[in-house]
């Protein structure tokens, strides 16, 4: 490590908040599926920034729109119509089979939109205020409270309490424990549709089906957060489209800017018009003409790119490599996932491979202390899984 870059890591200690314990390497660009360090040390990227850099790093078309952008207009309020706006709500609308949306900076805002919704919905039946969420055990839904208050993994949310009230969890997968937790009070059930955090776990179709007719029967609302495992990730635009399984309110966010911070949450018509309405809910910049942009172009780049059929044609050789390892070591004891949001789950923590990896020009990173998790760019080729194992394998042949 040079010592310019290490002067920048004292820095960042000195000056940065310490809510993250940071690799030590400063990554200054990024190229296709690779990025580079200070001291121009290349790396193959299998995070791409968490699930975020699905059309991988510097692609001209994407940062020539957004430049473009940048010379008309940046920001003006929601009290104001723009152009980017209204084209990404219906691109998004067409994708996601949903009729409203409403933009926000984050996943954890476009969370908190869709509990908001969810509870004024139900308090427009009734006027009562007691109503309950019921959450998932090992789930991440964000940092924010209400986010944190629906996030089944009590390490998270300790420090902070009291959460916001009236939340239940549940078992993911495990029918019995929802109609156990599920009453008169229930108002909406929030799940990922594949857990990220929580260990690269997917939905049981038969369980999501399950949930679906419960909040059918019962005018629940069924909240999906399709914020990692959306945009393409496991080879639909949304995950719950492989199910056929709709939800009432979905969130994106993540790939949905591909690196712009950008979120959203969408509803049906239904919900739309018994819920949240003027007054209720806004955002500064929320839905600006450049996120907007962003949302726009990667739309477009998805489409133009076939960018689906490329994660369907290739996961299955991601999945064929990673069980190769599984076979090869003792002490991994599964692959899970779907599409290119895959985990190897360990017998032991994962931390020094990680570490050994990116040592070796390997970025990875872990969900829980003992899985890798794979999220990389959505337009790998066959070649870039053959690198990251070759250089995974060797890490792993030396513990």
């Amino acid at each position: 490590m040079s010592a310019e870059m290490k002067e920048y890591i004292c820095e960042a200690e000195k000056a940065l908040l310490h809510t993250y314990n940071r690799y030590q390497i400063v990554l200054e660009k990024g190229e296709d599926v690779h990025l580079y360090d200070m001291d121009g040390k290349k790396y193959l990227d299998f995070v791409s920034g968490i699930a975020v850099f699905a059309l991988g790093y510097h692609n001209t078309e994407y940062n020539d729109a957004l430049k473009a952008q940048i010379d008309k207009i940046i920001h003006t309020s929601n009290y104001f119509y723009n152009k980017p706006a209204i084209e990404a709500a219906k691109k998004l609308k067409k994708i996601s089979q949903m009729d409203r949306v409403f933009f926000t900076n984050s996943g954890t805002e476009a969370i908190e939109g869709a509990l908001k919704a969810a509870r004024k919905y139900a308090y427009l039946k009734d006027g009562t205020r007691d109503h309950e969420i019921i959450a998932m055990n090992h789930s991440f839904h964000g940092r924010t409270f209400g986010a944190l208050s629906v996030t089944g993994n009590p390490k998270y949310r300790e420090a902070f309490e009291p959460m916001i009230g009236n939340i239940k969890f549940a078992d993911f997968n495990n029918f019995e424990s929802v109609l156990e937790a599920a009453n008169t009070k229930t108002c909406a059930i929030i799940m990922e549709t594949v857990q990220g955090e929580g260990g690269i776990y997917k939905v049981d179709e038969e369980f999501l089906k399950k949930v679906r007719k419960l909040c059918d029967e019962k005018d629940i609302l069924l909240i999906l957060d399709e914020i990692q495992c959306g945009m393409g990730r496991t080879g639909s635009y949304f995950a719950w489209q492989k199910y056929g399984v709709k939800p009432d309110i979905m969130t994106s966010a993540k790939a949905l800017g591909c690196g712009v911070p950008v979120g959203a949450f969408l509803m049906t018509e239904k919900v739309a018009a018994n819920s949240l309405c003027a007054g209720d809910h806004g955002t500064t910049y929320g839905g600006n003409p450049l996120a907007c942009t962003a949302i726009c172009k990667v739309l477009d780049l998805f489409d133009k790119n076939n960018i689906i059929d490329h994660v369907n044609n290739v996961s299955p050789y991601l999945e064929k490599r990673l069980e190769e390892l599984v076979s090869k070591y003792d002490f991994i004891k599964m692959r899970r996932g779907i599409g290119f949001m895959q985990g190897l789950v360990f017998d032991i923590p994962v931390g020094e491979i990680i570490t050994n990896a990116m040592d070796n020009g390997l970025i990875l990173i872990n969900a829980g202390t003992n899985v890798i998790r794979f999220v990389p760019p959505l337009i790998i080729e066959k070649e870039h899984v053959d690198q990251m194992i070759s250089i995974l394998d060797d890490c792993l042949s030396k513990i």
